[in-house]
């Protein structure tokens, strides 16, 4: 699991949970379940940093608490 910060709530409006990593700009993910959001959101953040490397950009630390 990644080190980012994750932020989780429940979404009335789309019915789902909605977990924001608030680090990776626009980095967000979702899921009918929290757990499931959660897991969405580890494969998001991989994706994030993937794309990120390809086009030459920075990828911000996890914040330490």
């Amino acid at each position: 699991m990644s080190n980012y910060k994750k932020i989780v709530y429940w979404s009335e409006e789309d019915r789902a949970f909605i977990v924001e990593v608030p680090e990776l700009p626009g980095c967000a993910a979702d899921g009918d379940t929290y757990q499931e959001a959660l897991q969405n959101a580890e494969i998001v953040v991989q994706e994030w940093i993937e794309t990120a490397k390809t086009l030459g950009r920075s990828i911000p630390k996890p914040i330490k608490a």
